[in-house]
């Protein structure tokens, strides 16, 4: 059996997800515990916008839509970009630029 990969949480995106409803929060984990081990999540659609390999979980529950992105493709971990509730169709500009912006910290750590 293969090693689970660590989670890597950056910036703000663990209290992004602890702030989830308690449902929202249980599916997220269980879907991120899943994606540790190789395997896919649920519900879940590509976000290479915001880097290639970028997806993102989705979680509908009666308080909402819920959405984590995340990258998985590197070897050594699974890194959280973000974690936010969808109030529209369209993700917003803001939670996109917070993603990119952790997604190129985390590219501009491994070149080094």
């Amino acid at each position: 059996m293969e090693l689970e990969k660590e989670i890597r949480w950056v910036g703000s995106s663990y209290g992004d997800l602890l702030a989830f409803p308690d449902e929202a929060r249980r599916q997220a984990g269980f879907q991120l515990a899943k994606i540790q081990a190789g395997l896919d999540p649920d519900n879940w659609k590509p976000f290479d916008t915001v880097g290639p390999g970028t997806r993102e979980i989705r979680v509908i529950e009666q308080e909402g839509a819920f959405r984590v992105m995340y990258v998985a493709k590197f070897v050594e971990a699974v890194y959280v970009l973000h974690g936010l509730q969808k109030k529209t169709q369209a993700t917003s500009r803001h939670d996109r630029q917070i993603a990119e912006m952790r997604y190129r910290a985390i590219a501009n750590v491994r070149k080094a």
